[in-house]
């Protein structure tokens, strides 16, 4: 008896026009048979058999990979164009900047009160609840 497997996802099953090749498959090899046949034709007698076979590859190639090569359901437009855009298009560092606020709060606030003084800090240790702690005593001696 014949098994016959079926994709579980039906959205990547491609519909086959003629010869079991997609439309696009068939676009792009009638349009690389328009343009190599020709090449071929027309440069066999001046450069030789295998110079213009070479040719007529070179000229192929490019539509057989636009009609054959797709990642992640894209076809290799899609994917030229993007690659493009990110390394052409956009600057590759695009830096985050921001404004600082609080400077333009400082600038109203000297404004406001021109001769008031900013507030201090204590220096770090000199605090008197926690004279020990910190400086490398455990807090079982800094009670003591």
């Amino acid at each position: 008896m014949a098994y016959v497997s079926i994709p579980r996802d039906l959205s990547a099953v491609k519909s086959k026009i003629a010869l079991n090749l997609t439309k696009r498959q068939l676009i792009c090899f009638g349009t690389a048979a328009a343009i190599g046949i020709p090449a071929y034709i027309f440069t066999r007698g001046v450069v030789g058999n295998s110079p213009a076979a070479m040719l007529m590859i070179v000229i192929m190639l490019p539509l057989f990979f636009l009609a054959m090569y797709e990642k992640n359901g894209q076809p290799a437009e899609i994917i030229l164009r993007n690659y493009l855009r990110v390394k052409c298009a956009w600057p590759g560092q695009r830096p985050y900047i921001t404004e600082n606020l609080y400077e333009n709060l400082e600038k109203e606030s000297e404004n406001i009160a021109p001769n008031h003084k900013k507030a201090t800090t204590a220096p770090v240790g000199k605090h008197t609840k926690c004279q020990g702690i910190g400086k490398g005593k455990s807090s079982r001696n800094a009670r003591r």
